[in-house]
């Protein structure tokens, strides 16, 4: 019972990051496949997984195509309930799906401001003042998680969880552009940086070649950083 799933350029995708960590943190078995996001050949190595056209996709072992994440995050924890994708308490998993749905649909200017890019840190970034309600409010969000539900480990919810799947790019952003966070927002970044999972993705990702990198910043940068 092997899964297909599709993704895009490490360094940059950070939808392909959470497709990957669905099935990598709770060892569900898969097999990757690389499409061209960056490269022009999306759209031809998607061909055989119509009706996709972004990624991250997942075909099932009986051929069933999922082409979004939250459709890939449901069928994966119906399939697989004793993986945990879900937190097992009913309010703490209710509020797990809020967080994952809001980022889902949300953050619009906190994404546009600070696309996805793992290979530096920018010096003297400075977001606009709707990238900062935005991470207002993801800080928000993952403070009354850890309230509620994280005394027993350093995700939101103790255990990791599909919540913290979907706001490692999140955290991600947050290294990149050097973004001000309170101290627990931190250690709450600083558990993703530590993960050997996050750890073998970025290794991965600095094998890639891009010329010319993408999202450049006229901004100086040093090496993408190992704690924040």
């Amino acid at each position: 019972m092997t899964y297909d799933l599709y993704i895009g350029d490490r360094t940059y995708s950070s939808w392909s990051l959470r497709g990957w960590l669905m099935l990598e943190k709770f060892a569900l078995p898969y097999r990757t496949t690389m499409v061209g996001l960056y490269s022009g050949t999306m759209a031809r190595d998607l061909a055989p997984l119509a009706p996709a056209r972004t990624v991250p996709a997942m075909k099932t072992p009986e051929g069933h195509v999922l082409t979004d994440s939250i459709a890939m995050a449901e069928t994966l924890a119906e399939r697989h309930p004793e993986a945990g994708l879900w937190p097992r308490d009913p309010a703490a998993r209710a509020l797990a799906r809020n967080l994952v749905a809001e980022m889902h649909s949300g953050f619009g200017a906190l994404r546009g401001d600070c696309p996805n890019n793992i290979s530096c840190q920018w010096i003297g970034f400075r977001p606009s003042d709707a990238a900062l309600a935005d991470l207002a409010r993801v800080e928000a969000l993952w403070a009354l998680a850890r309230e509620r539900f994280g005394q027993t480990g350093p995700w939101l919810f103790g255990d990791y969880s599909l919540a913290d799947v979907f706001y490692a790019p999140v955290a991600c952003r947050l290294v990149t552009y050097d973004l001000p966070v309170s101290a627990a927002a931190r250690a709450y970044i600083n558990a993703h940086l530590a993960d050997p999972a996050f750890q073998q993705w970025q290794a991965d990702a600095a094998t890639e070649i891009h010329q010319p990198p993408h999202y450049a910043q006229p901004l100086d940068c040093r090496p993408f950083p190992n704690r924040f």
